[in-house]
């Protein structure tokens, strides 16, 4: 049975976020909130975790996962990425962006697009979701709460309670989160290209 914190979603107490943070370390998978939405989360090297996200998503080999990172100096410990790039992120940043970058070997190859060998990296404008990676101290692996058979994530705390409370070890409650998905840009061939225009916006930038 999943433990179920109610974190103020502006100013997080710092007490439950170190709590989260032991439940991530000893291999707990979670549900956080995001700027987008609400996520699943565990650590990097978490095997089970990455395959119950899986199990539960019901997700192919192709489906891209993303990194929550602290800041752009923590990306570049497992992204690739040249000066263009690095100053569109830093412009875009913190905010509802998700960039597709080649990963360095820092980054689980099961993470990895099976054939890019990329991976998809976030700095959300969320206070918990940042607060959680800073004291958590490495990138957190995210996947939107997006259930079989549905094109949005649960927004309502109470309803992911209801339906996975058996499946997680920690739910974080901070207030409901419509679905607002985040817009994706890759840094994969020669320049940015945008990949799905969501929340994010992008005048100027192609």
């Amino acid at each position: 049975m999943a433990q179920y914190f109610q974190i103020h979603p502006q100013t997080p107490q710092l007490r439950l976020i170190r709590r989260a943070v032991e439940i991530v370390q000893d291999g707990g998978l979670i549900i956080y909130p995001t700027d987008s939405s609400y996520a699943f989360g565990c650590r990097l090297d978490n095997k089970d975790g990455f395959e119950r996200i899986r199990r539960l998503r019901q997700l192919g080999n192709e489906h891209k996962f993303s990194l929550i990172c602290r800041d752009l100096s923590q990306v570049a410990n497992f992204a690739k990425f040249g000066n263009d790039a690095f100053r569109m992120i830093k412009s875009l940043t913190p905010g509802p962006y998700t960039f597709v970058l080649p990963g360095t070997r820092e980054v689980p190859r099961r993470l990895l697009h099976p054939k890019r060998k990329s991976i998809g990296f976030r700095l959300p404008k969320c206070p918990v979701t940042q607060l959680l990676v800073e004291e958590l101290g490495e990138p957190l692996v995210s996947s939107t709460l997006i259930l079989p058979g549905e094109t949005t994530a649960l927004a309502d705390p109470l309803d992911i309670r209801d339906q996975l409370e058996k499946s997680v070890e920690l739910i974080i409650d901070a207030d409901v989160i419509p679905y607002a998905p985040s817009t994706i840009i890759g840094f994969l061939d020669d320049g940015p290209e945008l990949i799905r225009l969501g929340t994010g916006p992008v005048h100027n930038l192609f």
